[in-house]
């Protein structure tokens, strides 16, 4: 019997989290949309919200009540500012923390920003059996998120990978 995987493409939505950007202006979310999209995945949609963590939270809700969602990806709001609220918004609506993305994501990020990166609060869970990850808003640090995210969103990378445990995220 063959140990081989195949790629299983999941349904990505996407949220920004931004005071000032417009459809026009979102060039890190249009990036996120054709990263998914190289990558063999769906894109699902995107949608634009201000910094308001009760809007911030209706969308990703909407998004963790529809069964075609496997993944949201949000990016920005994940600063220290007054006016960042993401992690606020997002926690409560979370079943499981993933600790790891976050560490992770912060360990990388030092090898380029170096202590700058005490200002990131990424973090990524799961919930009603879709994983949320929360980027920060920068182009840099969105491909960043994206080349820890993007292994374990593919079912092929062994020894483990998210993909492989999306059926028991349910479990009771």
């Amino acid at each position: 019997m063959s140990q081989e995987r195949e790629f299983i493409p999941l349904k990505i939505a996407v949220l920004k989290v931004s005071d000032t950007r417009t459809e026009a202006t979102d060039d890190v979310g249009k990036m996120l949309g054709e990263i998914i999209s190289a990558e063999g995945h769906e894109f699902h949609e995107k949608v634009i919200v201000p910094d308001c963590k009760y809007k911030i939270r209706a969308a990703v809700s909407k998004w963790l009540a529809e069964e075609e969602v496997n993944v949201v990806i949000s990016t920005g709001g994940t600063g220290v500012t007054g006016r960042d609220g993401t992690p606020e918004a997002v926690v409560p609506l979370l079943d499981k923390v993933i600790d790891g993305f976050g560490e992770l994501f912060r360990m990388k990020s030092y090898e380029l920003i170096k202590t700058s990166t005490i200002q990131s609060r990424c973090l990524a869970g799961g919930a009603n059996g879709i994983y949320v990850f929360c980027l920060p808003g920068s182009k840099g640090a969105c491909k960043d998120g994206w080349s820890i995210i993007r292994e374990q969103l593919d079912h092929t990378t062994r020894p483990c990978n998210l993909v492989q445990l999306m059926p028991r995220l349910k479990e009771k």
